[in-house]
């Protein structure tokens, strides 16, 4: 099991996955990525996204993780750890010492050191976010922080990320064409007769 960045072609996957599991896909942009993968099988079991928000000349940018999201056979086997571990990995080598979590999932994160925050600390392109959460994908959303020198993983996070395959739910996680972007009912084939 490992966690990359993900290419340009699983722009359809990402997007099935984040409306299927109902995360925001505000800004999307798949190069802002990253996609678990199950080493011997190929599988993607997970994914999460690090958002830089652009501010005026003299607020500094704000860096945001948002999207994280891991396949349902997957779950409980360290997966989102490492996902978010590689994205505060990444604020960090953009020169962020400092990333913000908008989720309705605060217990997870504070086993990494993320702690929560008053909204009125919040950097002003992130208040106004907060709401867009609540109003349209996570209506328990609360505002958390890191440093990141900060972020520590749990041993049995990692434990449990590197026997991911062998204590996982089978689930049918099969390729499709959708997954490729194409649409079955009107696709045609280089040798189609129309038959």
């Amino acid at each position: 099991m490992y966690v990359r960045d993900a290419k340009n072609r699983e722009e359809v996957w990402l997007l099935d996955h984040i409306e299927s599991m109902g995360l925001d896909e505000t800004a999307f942009r798949s190069r802002d990525y990253v996609v678990a993968i199950d080493e011997e099988s190929g599988e993607k079991a997970g994914f999460g996204r690090i958002r830089i928000h652009k501010t005026d000349e003299e607020s500094a940018d704000v860096c945001e993780l948002t999207s994280i999201g891991v396949l349902e056979g997957w779950r409980g086997q360290g997966v989102g750890a490492h996902i978010i571990e590689r994205l505060v990995e990444y604020a960090s080598d953009e020169g962020f010492d400092t990333v913000y979590v908008l989720t309705g999932e605060g217990a997870y994160l504070a086993q990494f050191g993320f702690q929560r925050i008053e909204e009125s600390d919040l950097p002003t392109v992130l208040r106004d976010r907060l709401e867009d959460k609540r109003e349209g994908v996570d209506l328990d959303a609360v505002p958390l922080v890191i440093d990141v020198a900060e972020f520590r993983m749990p041993d049995r996070f990692r434990e449990a990320f590197k026997r991911a395959p062998e204590g996982r739910d089978e689930a049918d996680d099969e390729e499709s064409p959708e997954d490729f972007g194409i649409d079955s009912d009107s696709a045609t084939y280089k040798y189609d007769t129309g038959r």
